[in-house]
């Protein structure tokens, strides 16, 4: 008998990845990640600054003025 829990299904949900401007340090990334992760159905946000983007994992598919949004209340902006 195999007890070992199950795995979690990683495939579940949305990916998306957005541009973002002004995104230079650490403290961009959280601040970024931060507020992204208040959208109702964002499960995980990760930012990779050198690239200057944030991935988004949510739910279901997010209107990407959500995540604009949130990005301004950042104080950053989305590269269109």
């Amino acid at each position: 008998m195999d007890s070992a829990p199950a795995a979690a299904d990683t495939t579940a949900g949305a990916r998306s990845t957005y541009q973002v401007s002004g995104m230079t340090c650490g403290g961009c990334a959280k601040k970024v990640t931060g507020h992204v992760s208040e959208i109702a159905g964002v499960t995980d946000v990760q930012a990779d600054v050198a690239a200057g983007t944030i991935t988004v994992l949510s739910q279901n598919p997010l209107g990407a003025a959500d995540v604009h949004a949130a990005v301004q209340r950042a104080g950053y902006q989305l590269v269109d």
